[in-house]
């Protein structure tokens, strides 16, 4: 039951291109990239060239699989040829790794990539790179820009801590710490001020002088607490991460199917920054010169489509419950076993289709943009 300790094994969006898979369920991270692509699209024209380069190698890391991976990765290479063929006489060869942890599937990723573009039409060399983005995964200074896109809210691990049945830490009755007693979030208050310190020590090493650090992550507003993750009370209710997600365990302990000690085990292993939290962080790191750091607000989902789930809230309640078996499939299925996850989401989808007062809410994710260049 401790499986979620070790979470670079298994901690991953869920594969595949079915209804449950991350590719169909990535609707709010689009949402964000494409709040964010004119930011990214404005670094790379005021960015200092490389010149005399024979190749210009970006990394995405945490690419995780879809169309966003990929339409990111077209939009910085066609932004940067344009750049070198209007300044420079020579335009060098553009390579793109992909990177992401070992149980992401790298095969629906290459795939997609295979018939994103015709192989002699894309404009770049591409590869995969296994790993965590919290350790080395390139040479030293090899890389001319670095992009994280709705990644690095996601911690290394479970804060010991808080699987200590016997510690202050101990997360009773919960899957997250939105809300959560003073003790656990600081304990994953710490666990991700480490995280995101080793994060930008490797990334110091391998981005050359001049290169570009871009990062899109889940955050939060600096008038909020760390133990208020999400803002306003609806978007705290109405998250895949709170109430519907508790009931569910709730459910699952009171039929019998588990005990309070699996429930209380399992833990979701994200963190929702402030802006002060990510700049002391690039302050300690002293790697990095800090171009642009907001937070943004995006809501869950269009008008017309609350107001499509609101006439058939059974939809509602699969799609909220698709949403989270492509977010935390992998890791609940570690802990609880294939048969129980299933119950789970089961109990979760139901949930959700009967709350028909929260199914008129809306819910908003908070995220934060930081461009930064490499001293």
């Amino acid at each position: 039951m401790d499986s979620t300790r070790s979470l670079h094994r298994i901690l991953c969006m869920q594969g595949g291109d079915h209804d449950g898979s991350y590719a169909k369920n990535s609707e709010a991270p689009a949402s964000a990239l494409a709040l964010c692509k004119p930011l990214l699209a404005g670094t790379i024209r005021s960015m200092e060239l490389f010149h005399g380069e024979p190749s210009i190698r970006i990394a995405d890391l945490g690419c995780a699989t879809g169309h966003n991976t990929l339409s990111t990765m077209e939009l910085i290479v066609r932004s940067l040829r344009q750049r070198y063929e209007e300044d420079c006489d020579h335009v060098p060869e553009f390579e793109a790794f992909f990177s992401d942890l070992p149980s992401n599937d790298f095969n629906s990723l290459f795939r997609s990539l295979a018939s994103f573009a015709d192989t002699m039409k894309r404009p770049y060399y591409a590869a995969g790179v296994p790993g965590s983005f919290y350790h080395r995964l390139f040479s030293k200074g090899k890389l001319h820009m670095v992009v994280s896109l709705s990644a690095l809210h996601w911690l290394s691990q479970i804060p010991d801590a808080v699987l200590d049945k016997q510690s202050p830490s101990w997360n009773e009755g919960r899957a997250w710490i939105d809300g959560a007693k003073k003790e656990v979030v600081d304990a994953y208050a710490k666990q991700s001020e480490e995280d995101l310190k080793a994060f930008l020590q490797c990334r110091k090493e391998e981005i050359a002088e001049g290169g570009i650090l871009f990062i899109l992550m889940a955050g939060r507003p600096d008038s909020q607490q760390a133990e208020n993750q999400l803002g306003d009370p609806d978007s705290r209710a109405k998250h895949p991460f709170t109430t519907s997600m508790d009931q569910a365990w709730e459910d699952l302990l009171n039929e019998g199917l588990i005990d309070e000690e699996a429930r209380d085990m399992f833990n979701i292993p994200a963190y929702m920054r402030s802006i002060e939290e990510i700049k002391k962080a690039f302050d300690r790191c002293t790697g990095f010169e800090i171009q642009q750091l907001e937070f943004f607000r995006i809501s869950e989902h269009s008008k017309e489509k609350q107001e499509e789930w609101m006439r058939d809230p059974v939809s509602y309640g699969r799609a909220k419950a698709n949403l989270v078996r492509a977010t935390l499939k992998p890791i609940v299925e570690a802990h609880l076993g294939q048969i129980l996850s299933e119950e789970l989401f089961k109990r979760f989808e139901k949930r959700a289709a009967e709350d028909i007062a929260m199914l008129q809410k809306t819910c908003f994710y908070g995220v934060i943009v930081v461009c930064a260049i490499r001293k």
